[in-house]
């Protein structure tokens, strides 16, 4: 896994930083995050948190790892694309429902509320960045992080 680390270490970087751009439009802009916003945070966490221990495993377990981070970001793709369906459709909600309510129960929500607390509703309209919604841009980016670590799982060296 040596020529993969810096792959790794990169993805990692990615992620904390796209959390980092949520918690500046959740604090600073005041773009609430809503149950399936949570939900991608999560996986951007869990992509990060695996990258970085998968640089420290021996290459087998480390394999293992890239490919779980990867199942993240199909995970979070996957959410992203609901997220979009959702906005597309306003008569689907996932606002104050059974998922805000389990979510913000989570241990995580409750030690870091200002990261997984959901607050917001899925279908409110916030401006587009560079002409794509929030969700379309995780997708964009959890589609990104994928094609990477798969390419990582099933290169040869």
């Amino acid at each position: 896994m040596k020529t993969s680390k810096p792959v790794l270490l990169a993805v990692a970087f990615v992620s904390l930083a796209l959390l980092a751009v949520a918690l500046y439009l959740q604090h600073v802009e005041g773009m609430l995050p809503c149950p399936l916003c949570v939900i991608q945070r999560y996986a951007f966490a869990a992509i990060a948190v695996i990258c970085l221990i998968a640089v420290y495993l021996p290459r087998g377990a480390g394999k293992i790892a890239t490919a779980l981070a990867a199942l993240s970001a199909i995970a979070g793709a996957g959410v992203a694309g609901w997220h979009i369906y959702i906005k597309a459709n306003p008569t689907v909600s996932c606002g104050i429902d059974p998922l805000e309510t389990s979510l913000n129960t989570i241990p995580t929500a409750k030690l870091l509320p200002f990261l997984f607390q959901a607050d917001g509703l899925c279908t409110t309209e916030y401006a587009p960045i560079l002409g794509l919604s929030l969700p379309q841009w995780a997708l964009v980016w959890f589609a990104v992080i994928a094609t990477y670590l798969i390419y990582t799982v099933v290169k040869k060296n």
